[in-house]
């Protein structure tokens, strides 16, 4: 009678755990899209663009300052592209630094650094412990104008004062949406190929001068700044094509101290940056050497990301430089980074990201800049992902994977 009973009990608790996995189907896999939608959804009343085929998804957040978090080319299951920080989610009280969210396009703005710098109040050292994101890109919500099914509305109003001393009032539009399969090839120039999956989506950001005195190089002009953070692998190669035909210096590679010489390498008008997020590293093209297109290969995942962006070879950007003595007007137009530790040992990722700026918003009252940046991503069969990256990068994924062997 015994044995009987227990058998009955082990029947009872097999038939019980089968039915709560059948009410509980497996959660999805973590680094999938669906993973990190769930995450965000129970942070956030997020916003979900999807294409025509559902395959392609983005998901932007008005709250979390108007970020596209991430996207995928597969679905739920399909790989999720951007950089999330989790664990910033949870902070009881914001950093006074920078609340690291992650964002695969992040709006900031600039300068960050230099003599009409946003991150640093006039008269304090230009050093770590003084160094804070304006709080309208980094911890404050953004009003949702409108939305639909591919894309989103967003504003922000907020007042600053920079570095030099002049107030600036200033409001922020950002308009993100998903693109087609079929507008993506149209607008990259590259066939359709059935073995290749793919997302896109356009951000239209802009800077208007919301008070009633000009901005000018006197009184100094912010700019708009799309940061991508993505995540790196040991074979991420970041792909910055540039004009070998201008004059000066090719580079900016000391931001962060001078990048390693086996880190980067030109070659044909091609830089290329190892991605591995091991090592801290920053780099700037001028708007006279840069092009209006930067990317990554990640050869363990087999993924080619495109960057498309405004850039004026002709206009003046701003000096981002922790330094007050530089030239103020002689910034970059597109940055790339690679996160690694800091000197004692922490580390914000590892990440890694493709940047563009805008040139300085020379405005008068009532006037509006606006930056273009746009992002696309490709996965699937190697020999279509090397017609893209020839098309649109001019190198192939065997050179760029051979860059740091």
């Amino acid at each position: 009678m015994v044995q009987l009973l227990k058998k009955s009990s082990l029947v009872l608790l097999l038939g019980g755990l089968a039915s709560c996995t059948m009410r509980n189907p497996q959660l999805p896999m973590k680094g999938t899209f669906g993973s990190d939608l769930d995450f965000l959804k129970a942070k956030d009343s997020v916003i979900v663009l999807r294409d025509d085929s559902g395959l392609g998804q983005v998901i932007v957040s008005p709250k979390y300052q108007a970020k596209v978090f991430t996207s995928t080319a597969d679905g739920l299951n399909g790989k999720s592209f951007g950089w999330i920080k989790y664990e910033t989610f949870d902070l009881k009280q914001p950093d006074p630094h920078m609340n690291a969210f992650g964002g695969e396009d992040r709006l900031w703005l600039g300068p960050e650094g230099g003599q009409f710098s946003l991150f640093f109040k006039p008269g304090t050292k230009m050093e770590f412990d003084n160094w804070h994101t304006p709080a309208a890109v980094d911890n404050e919500s953004w009003e949702l104008v409108s939305s639909s099914p591919k894309k989103v509305s967003m504003s922000k109003s907020t007042h600053l004062q920079n570095y030099a001393g002049t107030e600036l009032s200033i409001k922020l539009e950002r308009d993100v949406e998903i693109m087609e399969p079929k507008a993506i090839q149209q607008l990259l120039g590259i066939d359709a190929d059935a073995a290749v999956k793919s997302v896109g989506f356009n951000t239209v950001n802009s800077i208007s001068n919301a008070g009633d005195k000009a901005w000018d190089k006197t009184t100094g002009a912010p700019c708009l700044w799309n940061l991508d953070m993505f995540t790196p692998s040991s074979k991420v190669v970041i792909v910055v094509p540039y004009d070998e035909n201008a004059a000066g210096k090719v580079a900016t590679t000391n931001y962060f101290g001078e990048i390693p010489k086996d880190r980067i390498t030109y070659k044909n008008g091609i830089l290329l940056f190892k991605a591995d997020g091991k090592s801290r590293g920053k780099l700037g093209i001028p708007p006279h050497r840069a092009k209006n297109m930067a990317g990554s290969y990640d050869a363990e995942n087999d993924v080619l990301t495109i960057t498309m962006f405004d850039v004026d070879s002709t206009a003046s950007y701003l000096n981002q430089e922790w330094k007050t003595d530089t030239a103020p007007y002689s910034g970059d137009a597109v940055n790339a980074y690679n996160d690694g530790p800091l000197a004692d040992g922490k580390q914000m990722g590892p990440f890694y990201e493709i940047e563009s700026v805008s040139p300085a918003a020379f405005l008068k009252p009532g006037e509006k800049l606006i930056h273009k940046h746009s992002v696309f991503h490709f996965t699937g069969d190697k020999a279509a992902l090397n017609k893209i990256a020839l098309k649109t990068l001019g190198i192939s994924l065997d050179d760029i994977s051979a860059a740091f062997k």
